[in-house]
């Protein structure tokens, strides 16, 4: 299926090409085409290894304390709580090496392998250099790799809040502005329903441990800069890439409470879908203008969903109407979260 997609791609790139041979004052040719289909190939390559573990870091990044408690809520009891997440990168992620073997258009500068950044890695980078012959000039075409965020740990802030339904039914819906982050930018929004189990379980509630599951619906959506090609033809539309992400969650929640305090586990499962567009300006240039859209199409290879399996534990501490929430989410990486919460 792949196979054929590339090379329908292929096809419809040489018919783009033919078209400009009749339009165009440069000699655009069909190893031109050839060339370019490489160049894609390559950059395709180069993205699916780059920024996969951001899109996996911004699933865990999701998931955390949809719960504040699994306690049953009042009808129109509302809750409105501020979020500040830490997200804690693992070495293992941050670098993956490259060869020129790997590439059908760039070879590595002055070098035959190199070890370059991921999106949650350092901000090292390494020169790529291909040519794209127009039919008169062998034409050079010089990146950079793009950087990592350079850092331990990410953090970002968000809102989130519930509302007290019928039976003990709770909605939670949570929400952040496009934040922007060292060297990328993150947004997240969701919304879920909670129902509390432990009101089955009278005996339960008397001991002060309740039950309760949880339904939720997240997007999340993270860019990096990705390349900018030093060349005749611009930059092809090629600056950023954006991983799209489409979150189920399932988890059930349990807690017991002592006086002011009390303490919780979960476990958790998500679902996820992630979906890749690269953006940026382009260059008038024919080429330029070909490349982006013939990418994007590509990309849809790379596209995969996912399940993880996580598990939680929190503690929150009343003050009034105030409760202090701290929450460690662990499985395949390790993701902390804070929030102060106010109970209306």
């Amino acid at each position: 299926m792949q196979t054929l997609m590339r090379n329908s791609l292929f096809r419809t790139f040489a018919f783009v090409i033919f078209i400009f041979q009749f339009n165009s004052s440069q000699s655009q040719t069909l190893q031109t085409a050839e060339q370019v289909s490489n160049m894609i190939d390559d950059a395709l390559f180069f993205a699916n290894i780059y920024i996969t573990p951001a899109t996996d870091a911004a699933i865990y990044q999701s998931s955390p304390n949809w719960v504040t408690t699994p306690q049953k809520k009042k009808l129109w009891d509302a809750t409105l709580s501020f979020h500040s997440n830490f997200f804690f990168v693992p070495n293992k992620n941050s670098s993956f090496v490259i060869n020129n073997s790997d590439f059908k258009f760039f070879k590595i500068e002055n070098a035959t392998s190199a070890t370059v950044p991921t999106s949650l890695g350092s901000d090292n980078q390494v020169v790529l250099i291909g040519q794209i012959n127009d039919g008169v000039n062998n034409n050079e075409v010089k990146v950079k790799t793009p950087k990592g965020i350079d850092s331990n740990s990410i953090i970002y802030p968000y809102l989130q809040g519930s509302l007290g339904l019928l039976y003990g039914t709770e909605l939670v819906v949570k929400y952040s502005t496009k934040v922007k982050l060292k060297k990328s930018k993150y947004q997240v929004y969701g919304i879920g329903l909670k129902h509390n189990l432990s009101q089955y379980f009278k005996k339960s509630e008397l001991k002060k441990i309740y039950f309760s599951g949880l339904i939720g619906y997240s997007k999340e959506e993270i860019s990096f800069d990705l390349l900018s090609p030093n060349n005749t033809y611009g930059t092809f539309g090629l600056n950023q890439i954006t991983g799209l992400v489409n979150t189920w969650q399932l988890q059930v929640n349990g807690s017991k409470k002592f006086k002011k305090l009390e303490l919780m586990a979960a476990l958790i499962s998500n679902f996820s879908s992630v979906k890749y567009e690269v953006g940026g300006q382009e260059n008038q240039s024919e080429i330029s203008l070909a490349v982006q859209p013939l990418i994007n199409s590509k990309l849809t290879e790379i596209s995969a969903t996912k399940t993880n399996l996580l598990g939680e534990v929190a503690l929150r501490y009343q003050i009034g109407k105030v409760f202090l929430q701290s929450s460690l989410d662990f499985g395949k990486f390790v993701n902390s979260n804070l929030s102060v919460q106010y109970e209306f």
